[in-house]
């Protein structure tokens, strides 16, 4: 009888228990429930660095969680802007925003003082101030999106259509494969015990052991080489001093870390249907949704001239295209000199202003978040934020 009782409440269909634990809501409204309660600021900062893992941003640049306020701090809106002005900091508190991806730090150089009033030239000690008192917190990824496959750089790179594309130059691990910094290589013969010396490297925490046997003037010696940190390297070597043969023997390599697989500044994009100059800055404009850009003509070049191949870099392009051979480069700004050698050499350069040329890739990060963050946090794109540059 009561098995019989139990798969009868079993049977209930879930539709009938859902008014008795959440009175007067309809399904949608559970739904929208589960939707609104957001996720936990780290847990938001650790997808984040997932899509554009920090550790590509170049070492000059200031990435990652700038301002935090205190915990708790759960995230149900988030707002993406390319900069971080005062417009953008008053939409964001208007529209309750908690977290605001800014694509260029707002904090870079340091900053000595906090205040709050109308002090000129305040304007980026307010934003910190307004961001505390409100609980937003503010993230910057900059050059790690300017590196990362799939980020910033590849959507410039569309500009012009289908092709290979690939980094101008690669970004470098921020470690070995094996963590190790440092391998040192000694030779043990058999004047001295080695599997006591074997087991004290081994002992050593953060040092891996491999052992090979070698022929040397008809005797066999081993041969010893220990991958290390930098920790394990200075104990490693204060281990084997006292054993003068062997410590002669010693060399102390260091090892490269190794380039990341299509990440880094910049792209070389070889279209697969050459395109004219003329027809390049059409699609330039559409992509970048511009009505004007600035053409610098490649010496020998016309409007009519074939387009083969575009170096890209988003923001300003100097130090990551100069030098670089391609038909055609495209980015923000270039200083005047650049231009002129660039054109020397017969490659035309277009220039779309600083920004411009950063901030449709928004739009593309928005979706990523929003799978990353599996729906759970509202994505907003700035409607205040543009470049402060204008074609009059």
């Amino acid at each position: 009888m009561k098995l019989r009782l139990l798969t009868q409440l079993c049977l209930v269909s879930y539709k009938t228990l859902i008014p008795t634990f959440f009175p007067k809501r309809s399904l949608n409204s559970v739904s929208r429930m589960s939707f609104q309660l957001g996720m936990d600021l780290q847990m938001v900062v650790s997808n984040l660095e997932k899509l554009a893992p920090l550790s590509l941003a170049e070492s000059w640049d200031n990435v990652g969680l700038l301002i935090e306020p205190s915990p708790p701090h759960i995230v149900k809106t988030m707002m993406l802007t390319n900069d971080l002005t005062e417009q953008v900091m008053d939409e964001a508190l208007e529209k309750k925003v908690d977290f605001i991806l800014s694509y260029h730090p707002p904090i870079f150089r340091p900053l000595k003082r906090l205040r709050s009033g109308t002090v000129r030239g305040a304007w980026k000690e307010r934003l910190v101030v307004t961001a505390l008192e409100g609980r937003v917190a503010v993230y910057s990824p900059h050059t790690a999106c300017d590196c990362v496959c799939g980020g910033v750089n590849d959507w410039l790179g569309q500009a012009l259509g289908l092709g290979s594309v690939v980094p101008i130059s690669h970004s470098i691990a921020s470690s070995t494969p094996s963590g190790a910094s440092h391998r040192v290589e000694l030779s043990i013969g058999r004047d001295v015990d080695a599997e006591e010396i074997l087991s004290r490297l081994k002992s050593v925490e953060g040092a891996g052991v491999q052992v090979c046997t070698v022929r040397s003037d008809s005797e066999d010696l081993l041969r010893v080489m220990v991958n290390c940190t930098g920790p394990a390297l200075a104990c490693a070597l204060g281990l084997l001093s006292p054993y003068t043969s062997i410590y002669q023997t010693v060399e102390v390599l260091a090892l490269s870390k190794p380039p990341v697989p299509n990440a880094g500044p910049g792209r070389l994009c070889t279209l697969d249907e050459p395109v004219t100059i003329a027809t390049a800055l059409q699609r330039i404009k559409a992509h970048l949704r511009l009505q004007h850009v600035r053409l610098a003509l490649g010496a020998q070049c016309t409007l009519e001239s074939l387009v083969r191949t575009m170096a890209v870099c988003a923001g300003s392009g100097s130090s990551v295209l100069n030098g670089v051979k391609a038909d055609l480069y495209l980015t923000g700004e270039m200083s005047h000199h650049d231009v002129l050698d660039a054109v020397a050499t017969g490659t035309s350069v277009v220039l779309c202003d600083h920004s411009n040329t950063e901030r449709g890739y928004l739009s593309q990060l928005g979706d990523q978040l929003k799978t990353q963050l599996e729906g759970k946090v509202d994505v907003l794109i700035s409607e205040s934020d543009r470049d402060p540059l204008q074609v009059m």
